[in-house]
């Protein structure tokens, strides 16, 4: 089915409850085999699938939150698509720091189908997808129109008595990493400020950070979730990586507004990432 790109999507399902896969900060580079601060990415990529199909194989959605590719190749985006088809449900994608808007929408068109959908309809859910991508920047800002978008958004689930998971790339809270929160978003007050007047919505999920995180904020689900490649150490005040292994996060969300949500991570691969690297942009 075709979408045009600020089209919604509706998943038709019966179940109570509606199974989401978020795989985030894939970093595929232009050529297979390509490698960030030592790690193989496609390598990294195609194990987090490996145990998502192990672990989710039910899965119904699957939410890639940004730097899918590591320096916006169409050719990366290409790749993309066939790992993601490895599992049987729908994708869709949002673009980060590292990654080509227009190179990302140019490979949706050619699939037939919308990567870039804003909105997702499933069970008594509603999924956004909002964009903080500022070109040629790497920290993030949503501006007025994605701003406009969520408030009419957030009053049509009211209408339609759904519950709300609000996704982004960039984080809107500041984590305790100096370094990061330094990139967050610029405008979080303004997104705050708008969900807190909907109680509908339940969550709000990003990546970027390439690491864990799981806390309540004003009522709110805040959630990040490691990289399906390199992670990034909490708490530092420079870039520092990690040596937790790749994941990916699970979200079960319940008809009666309630979220069940995990992260799992690749244990039996190894994998090689230069911790003592001082960066990687």
């Amino acid at each position: 089915m075709e979408h045009s790109l600020n089209s919604s999507y509706k998943l038709e399902t019966d179940a109570d409850v509606v199974r989401v896969v978020q795989l985030t900060d894939t970093h595929l580079c232009r050529m297979l085999g390509g490698t960030l601060l030592g790690m193989d990415t496609d390598h990294s990529l195609q194990a987090v699938i490996n145990l998502v199909k192990q672990e989710r194989a039910d899965a119904d959605v699957l939410l890639a939150t940004g730097d899918l590719s590591d320096g916006g190749a169409r050719e990366a985006y290409e790749r993309l698509q066939g790992y993601f088809a490895q599992l049987p449900c729908v994708d869709f994608w949002l673009p980060g720091n590292h990654d080509d808007r227009g190179a990302m929408e140019s490979v949706s068109a050619t699939s037939g189908r919308n990567y870039l959908t804003r909105e997702i309809y499933a069970g008594k859910w509603q999924i956004l997808m909002l964009n903080s991508q500022v070109a040629g920047e790497v920290d993030g800002e949503l501006g007025q129109a994605e701003i406009a978008f969520l408030a009419q958004a957030l009053e049509q689930a009211t209408k339609l008595g759904l519950y709300s998971l609000v996704c982004l790339h960039h984080h809107p809270v500041p984590i305790g990493c100096q370094w990061l929160d330094e990139q967050m978003v610029a405008d979080a007050d303004a997104l705050f400020a708008m969900l807190s007047g909907y109680p509908g919505a339940r969550a709000v999920l990003w990546g970027h950070v390439h690491q864990e995180i799981d806390r309540q904020y004003q009522g709110l689900r805040l959630l990040a979730s490691p990289s399906t490649c390199v992670q990034f150490a909490p708490g530092s005040v420079g870039f520092k990586a990690d040596d937790q292994p790749p994941g990916y996060r699970w979200l079960d969300l319940h008809a009666d507004g309630t979220l069940d949500t995990g992260v799992s991570r690749v244990r039996d691969v190894a994998f090689t990432v230069e911790l003592d690297s001082g960066g990687y942009l």
